[in-house]
């Protein structure tokens, strides 16, 4: 009996010594090279070098950082860096620009990180490395090869080579630029797991290449490499609302590429596109980004991609002009089937027709398996929502759509069979939003579930947050935000998956933070903002889709929408602690705040498409662009004054104090603390953004209450007064209306789409409407992000970004006993995690090392206002003021 009460207090001591050493221990790890990990074909000539410190122990911090590069591993292991040794810098720092010897192109360059803990003990990360890639223009050896056809050519074009590795091979690259999308194969094998890359830019602007390690296909003797190309957003051949068959760049798809081959003899061949490929037309009849594709298998050419495929009745290839002048290595994380999802649902309506349903809206393609007789055409159609007699619906979401006849239908597919066995289709260039597919046939076919799956294709962005709650509506609402924001993450950030696919800004930047709190997306919002960049006219205007192939440059096109090129470098600047794209930008945001300055001389404008899809009141639409307008401008000055611009942070200090004033005497009535007519979205947007004088925060916030309270806790807003809302109540002392706001599921609200079967977050309140009427829209999405503020309390500090110093206000309103909100900051994970019990709260936090935080006690909780917490665990008891929030 004593042996068995001693045995576990030995034990315990045994663990606990185990985890004091363990957590004694001090480690750089987590090492990204421009965001990504062991990147290939890196042409920045200064990339940036991150890392995280491992260590639980309270108060853990980073005292100095040593940063080394070398071309050899070896003299890494042996703390030598001969091409870049930044020495030992007395420095919390975790972000480090590389700045040593000029970087060579093909080169792959070895680093690693060692720190200095809070006691001065040294540790070492694990070796990384980056790759570089062309890093300029003129080291391309291969030529812009086409098929010569018309851009009105409809089959897509398959070209081939085959070339003799004589020695043994060390290593192999292929660097692959296209006009259009890609498949590339080796040898028969399919090279990566990409989904249509490259990504889509401003075409005759910036074009990207990707490198590929192909050591492993690539072997001693002959080899082929054959390239499928696509359409993409380079040639439009659908016809739809927004013209970009009239696109200015519009051409036929082209591409260049070298395999570069490095053999154990050091000599290095180069194998490039030339006008000895060949090329032919075969299966794949028709690829739409916009609709759909059409396969044709009786035309597979079987073996096309490899060494003893017969090529003799192909044909020869012709010279292109480059696209751009601006070829560059595509550094973002790639778009890729992220996700296998079954069938749920099925059903046989008749012999030739069959409804799956995969129980959820998405985006991304579905791949059929199915035999049958030769020539038998089948249709997969992909759509939303279900007609009363069972079938595919897609009225709400084609139209937009301007067919010059019925060989395009929308987001169907289009598989004619071989008749010799199985036939298998899955589109390769081209995605839709669905969450049915119909599937007819010209013969009677056999179907059940087995026969089609359903893939969620989007932008690979890694997950940083999760939010879980006692309220199991406000976990399937975060659960769908995600859903709508992953459906709507192309390489850039779309408005929906179907009907448009275009990247409009207001949706861009509505759910910014929501983004940000979720996922690691900050590579795909630097492509995106260097289509700003590449859009932005000389005036300073930008267009209000992005990128463009000229539709957006109308009179509405203003700052509620385009704000993206301020609020969005701000937000990652915020989120990260990483002013590049701020600085990369400021140019830009400088012309665009000018332009308007220029054509609004009072500091007020009405340029903007303002409060759009509203419930039923309207709101001042010179109110909110003014305010944007104030945003956009006060981030020009802070990033004036960062940047050391003396001169622009007083000139545009003073011009945001002039907007400020100018709203505040035109639409502020101060004895009442009313704005405008005092409807949801005039009362939430200057709070939100910083107009309201601080005497008066308290008493707009609870005019806003109020009329929140008597829409009995509904929402009437539109997409700007979703993005202000719960900010505007939650963070002015009005959390309680916030949360029963948020957890509201009847009409109209968020809940609502939730409590009626959503699964992404809709375009529109009314689930009855007539238009606007997407079901996988992403601009109502600032719920998702404000989850972490609101209840969860985490915040950026702006004097310490990328939270290095955490800013801890949660909120505990009564309808909710408990919250778990994590996010994994540049420094670590941040917990925010509370429980009522009876009438206290137990708050858990957890600080990451080398941060700190200080948590700001609600109004409602009993204690000291302002807690200082260095980095560890920390648990605090909350005793309850009142049973009522």
């Amino acid at each position: 009996m004593k042996r068995l009460t001693l045995l576990p207090g030995l034990l315990f001591l045994m663990l606990q010594a185990a985890f004091s050493q363990e957590s004694g221990s001090c480690k750089p790890v987590n090492l990204v090279c421009d965001y990504l990990v062991n990147p290939l074909g890196i042409d920045n000539p200064a990339p940036r070098l991150s890392w995280m410190l491992n260590d639980a122990r309270k108060g853990a911090r980073q005292t100095a950082c040593q940063v080394i590069v070398d071309k050899d591993s070896l003299e890494l292991i042996a703390g030598k860096g001969t091409i870049w040794d930044s020495g030992k810098k007395d420095s919390e720092q975790i972000l480090i620009t590389y700045s040593g010897q000029e970087l060579r192109p093909f080169t792959k360059y070895y680093w690693r990180v060692n720190v200095w803990d809070k006691d001065g003990v040294k540790s070492s990360s694990a070796i990384n490395s980056f790759e570089t890639g062309m890093m300029g223009m003129e080291h391309w050896q291969g030529a812009w090869i086409s098929d010569n056809k018309d851009i009105n050519y409809r089959p897509a074009p398959y070209f081939r080579k085959v070339f003799d590795a004589r020695k043994k091979i060390r290593s192999a690259r292929a660097y692959i630029a296209v006009a259009g999308l890609y498949e590339l194969y080796i040898n028969g094998e399919k090279i990566g797991n990409h989904r249509l890359d490259p990504l889509y830019t401003r075409f005759d602007r910036r074009n990207f290449y990707v490198t590929y390690d192909i050591t492993s296909q690539i072997q001693k003797g002959k080899n082929a490499i054959g390239v499928l190309l696509g359409n993409g957003w380079y040639n439009h051949q659908s016809m739809a609302v927004w013209d970009f068959h009239r696109a200015p760049w519009r051409n036929r798809p082209a591409f260049c590429m070298d395999v570069r081959i490095t053999y154990e003899d050091g000599s290095v061949e180069v194998v490039s596109t030339e006008r000895d490929w060949k090329t032919s037309s075969g299966a794949l009849i028709f690829n739409s980004i916009y609709t759909a594709e059409h396969y044709d298998a009786r035309l597979e050419q079987k073996g096309w991609n490899t060494v003893n495929f017969d090529d003799s009745k192909w044909n020869g290839v012709g010279y292109r002009a480059v696209p751009s002048q601006n070829v560059v290595s595509q550094q973002v994380q790639p778009i890729r089937a992220v996700e296998t999802i079954p069938v749920k649902i099925w059903k046989k309506l008749n012999d030739t027709t069959y409804v799956f349903d995969f129980a959820r809206n998405m985006a991304g393609v579905t791949r059929i398996k199915v035999s049958g007789e030769e020539g038998t055409v089948v249709r997969l159609k992909h759509g939303e929502r279900l007609y009363d007699n069972g079938r595919v619906n897609t009225s709400n979401i084609d139209v937009y759509h301007r067919p010059v006849d019925n060989s395009d239908p929308f987001q169907t597919d289009i598989l004619v069979l071989s008749g010799k066995g199985e036939d298998e289709f899955m589109a390769r260039f081209n995605y839709k939003g669905f969450r049915y597919v119909e599937v007819t046939s010209t013969n009677p076919l056999v179907l059940n579930e087995n026969n089609l799956t359903a893939y969620f294709v989007h932008s690979d962005v890694p997950q940083k947050g999760m939010i879980h709650t006692s309220n199991a509506l406000i976990n399937r609402l975060w659960w769908a935000t995600n859903n709508a924001y992953l459906s709507n993450l192309m390489g850039y950030p779309t408005d929906c998956p179907q009907r448009e696919k275009n990247g409009w800004t207001g949706d861009g930047h509505f759910a910014i933070e929501t983004a940000l709190y979720n996922y690691d997306g900050i590579t795909v919002y630097e492509k995106w903002l260097a289509d700003h960049r590449d859009e932005q006219q000389p005036n300073g205007v930008l267009p209000d889709i992005i990128p463009t192939g000229g539709w957006g440059y109308g009179t509405d096109n203003g700052l509620d929408w385009t704000s993206t090129i301020a609020l969005i470098p701000w937000n990652i600047y915020m989120f990260y602690g990483d002013h590049k794209l701020l600085a990369d930008c400021y140019e830009n945001i400088k012309r665009y705040v000018d332009y308007v300055d220029r054509t609004s001389p009072t500091g007020l404008t009405s340029w903007g498409r303002g409060d759009w899809v509203p419930v039923k009141s309207h709101s001042s639409k010179e109110l909110t662009s003014s305010v944007y307008f104030y945003v956009d401008t006060k981030i020009l000055a802070n990033a004036a004054k960062m940047f050391n611009k003396t001169e622009d942070y007083k000139y545009y200090s003073a011009l945001a104090n002039k907007i400020k004033n100018a709203i505040n005497d035109k639409f502020l009535n101060r004895e009442t603390g009313i704005y405008g007519s005092g409807v949801q979205t005039e009362q939430s947007v200057p709070l939100q953004w910083g107009i309201v004088p601080e005497e008066l925060k308290r008493k707009v916030a609870r005019n806003l209450a109020k009329q929140v309270e008597a829409a009995g806790f509904h929402l009437d807003v539109g997409v700007l007064g979703a993005k202000a809302i719960l900010n505007a109540l939650s963070e002015n002392g009005e959390a309680e209306t916030a949360y029963k706001l948020a957890a509201q599921d009847t009409y109209p609200s968020w809940g609502c789409w939730i409590a009626n079967g959503a699964t992404t977050l809709l375009e529109n309140w009314d689930l009855n409407a007539t238009r606007d009427i997407s079901d996988n829209h992403m601009m109502f999405g600032e719920i998702g992000g404000w989850f972490y503020k609101g209840l969860g309390g985490i915040f950026p500090d702006p004097e310490n970004p990328g939270f290095k110093h955490i800013l801890l206000r949660p909120n505990f309103p009564s309808g909710l006993n408990e919250l778990e909100a994590r996010y994994q900051s540049p420094y670590g994970e941040i917990c925010s995690k509370w429980e009522r019990k009876k009438n206290r709260i137990v708050y858990h936090v957890t600080v990451p090392a080398n941060s700190t935080a200080t948590f700001y006690a609600p109004d409602n909780v009993k204690g000291e206002r302002a807690v200082k917490l260095e980095a560890g665990k920390h648990i605090l008891e909350l005793p309850i003021k009142r049973a009522v929030y």
